[in-house]
């Protein structure tokens, strides 16, 4: 799958291959215009025979060298705009799964992918299209010139034939004893980035519990760990230079040698020199093709890695005769639903049956546990029912397509996520075109509207990344207006008041009556005191539905919310209630 990343650069691919059989050529024909000089010289030959062969010889060189410059360039465009492509697709992919894939793929890995697994690949194609590409053609010209000036020499033929062979056998060894720590370097990054960002994010979970040398100590590892793998590779590859110098040396010796016996005139004596610089090409086009093999092992396991991102299809997806929503009126049923997370036994939900008429307001109270943001994020389709079927306006919400079913629902998760941007492009975010009046109207039902007035740049003060220069009611402010301001006819509200005080949490649910009084709304709430004015109200314990009515019904037939208001509220705020 990644190779098809560079089916649109094959016309490039193909220009770069005649410019390296360009420069091959010329390369190749300097050795022979060497040899020329050195007998015209030597023969006492004109002056302007010398100076035509050396003309010869600097359009030569000339041509390698612009050959080699656009060769240079091209590689480094078909890497960058490949990987460029790569990235595109990772984050296209990624941006299309459900909470299942997100499930299997970890945060850091998805990342590492996206960056450093591109990055490998993108070095190896430049390595692969500026040598590899090049190597054979001067290994198999240089060993036809090399044949060619040992006339009367055979033997320096298995000279070479003794170096490949050689130099083949050390980068085998090479590549068995380094590939295991190759294919392990990737998964090692992994677990870096890994705790790395869990460091970052928590660090001030880890000041408060005073465990950063514990923290240091667990980087520490990992890093050292990367770190020895890579100098295990690095030393065990650094053993290949030694031995290419240990060759050439002893090709050139070797060549000597044997021609000291064998030249016979001068012209023997020039064909030799020719030899030995053959011998070195075709040495060096073996030893560049062992450089790119250095890269090789990693980039493979980084296309394997971004291969399985590609290749995996999202659990959730448009069904083939899914249709467009439109606007729907909001009218949501439950029915018989069991939910379970990936191949787990035991459902996080079950058999949980109820409707919503749109203008009601559904509250859902519970333990920790029980399932009651589980339960929302079916509506939206994070997850898919594992059995039983929800429905919207009397239609299964797998009949509609994605993006329409999720235009119609104003979602505020549990935790609440601002990106890098202002507090308007935050609200802004599901219509960027809307207008301001809609944006501050809705920040004012979200009670955010008096603290944003404070602002030095008020609506265009900046949010940093994850919303860290705001505090965590704010925050959670700022996402119930961004949710206000989409004006969608179903809300949800993941335990989305648990940041604000007393009297804001009244305001703002007071302010939600009043102006989204035709809206279905479901509240996902800890504290009795938010949602006793619901219309219904679900009880969860342990996965199973225990209760369902108004406050009043509730404080008469359930006892797990009797437990959890008395938890909560005295006698009197309870018979105040009632």
């Amino acid at each position: 799958m990644v190779s098809g990343f560079y089916k649109k650069y094959i016309p490039l691919i193909l220009l770069v291959l005649a410019l390296l059989f360009v420069q091959a050529m010329c390369d190749l024909a300097l050795p022979d215009k060497m040899a020329q000089i050195m007998n015209e010289v030597i023969t006492g030959a004109a002056t302007t025979a010398v100076l035509k062969i050396g003309l010869v010889m600097l359009g030569y060189s000339a041509a390698v060298t612009a050959c080699s410059v656009a060769v240079g360039y091209l590689a480094a465009y078909i890497g960058s705009g490949a990987s460029r492509d790569m990235r595109a697709a990772i984050f296209n992919k990624v941006s299309t799964f459900s909470g299942t894939e997100y499930d299997r793929f970890t945060t850091s890995s998805l990342i590492t992918r996206s960056t450093n697994d591109v990055m490998q690949i993108q070095m190896f194609t430049i390595m692969l299209i500026r040598i590899v590409l090049y190597a054979p053609m001067m290994a198999v010209g240089g060993i036809i010139r090399a044949v060619q000036n040992s006339s009367g020499m055979s033997y320096l033929v298995w000279v070479i034939v003794a170096a490949v062979a050689a130099l083949v056998t050390t980068i085998l060894v090479l590549l068995l004893v380094a590939q295991p720590k190759f294919m392990s370097l990737q998964k090692i990054m992994d677990r870096l980035n890994l705790v790395a960002r869990e460091g970052l994010t928590g660090m001030m979970v880890i000041r408060a519990f005073n465990t950063q040398e514990r923290e240091e100590q667990r980087f520490d590892g990992v890093n050292k760990e990367l770190r020895d793998t890579n100098l295990f590779v690095n030393r065990v590859m650094s053993a290949l230079m030694p031995v290419i110098m240990i060759i050439m040396n002893g090709v050139s010796i070797a060549v000597v040698w044997i021609a000291s016996y064998y030249a016979t005139d001068i012209t023997m004596v020039t064909n030799m020199m020719a030899f030995m610089q053959y011998a070195m090409q075709i040495i060096m086009a073996f030893m560049m093709v062992t450089m790119v093999f250095v890269l090789m092992p990693r980039a493979i396991v980084a296309a394997k890695r971004i291969n399985e991102v590609l290749k995996t299809e999202s659990v959730i997806s448009d069904a083939k005769d899914a249709a467009d929503a439109g606007r729907l009126k909001g009218d949501v049923a439950f029915e018989n639903v069991t939910f379970r997370y990936g191949d787990s036994e035991n459902a996080a939900i079950e058999n949980i049956s109820f409707t919503a008429a749109s203008g009601m307001t559904t509250a859902i109270i519970g333990a920790t546990g029980s399932g009651k943001s589980t339960l929302v994020s079916l509506l939206p389709r994070m997850y898919d029912v594992s059995s039983g079927r929800i429905t919207i306006d009397g239609k299964d919400i797998r009949s509609f397509t994605l993006k329409s079913l999720r235009d119609n629902i104003a979602y505020v998760p549990q935790k609440n996520v601002l990106l890098s941007g202002t507090i308007a492009s935050n609200i802004k975010y599901a219509d960027e075109n809307g207008s301001d009046g809609r944006m501050v109207k809705a920040s004012e039902i979200a009670q955010a509207a008096e603290f944003i007035n404070e602002k030095p740049e008020q609506y265009d003060d900046p949010i940093a990344q994850g919303g860290a220069n705001v505090s965590g009611g704010q925050k959670q402010r700022i996402a119930i207006a961004r949710a206000v301001f989409k004006q969608a006819p179903i809300y949800v509200f993941d335990d989305s008041f648990s940041a604000l005080d007393f009297k804001t949490d009244a305001n703002l649910r007071k302010a939600l009556g009043e102006n989204l009084g035709d809206k279905t709304i479901f509240i996902v709430a800890q504290r009795v005191g938010s949602i006793m004015g619901a219309d219904r109200i679900i009880v969860m314990d342990d996965g199973k539905m225990v209760g369902y009515g108004t406050h009043r019904q509730l404080m008469e037939t359930c006892p797990v919310y009797q437990d959890i208001a008395r938890s909560q509220l005295s006698e009197e705020e309870l018979a105040n209630a009632r």
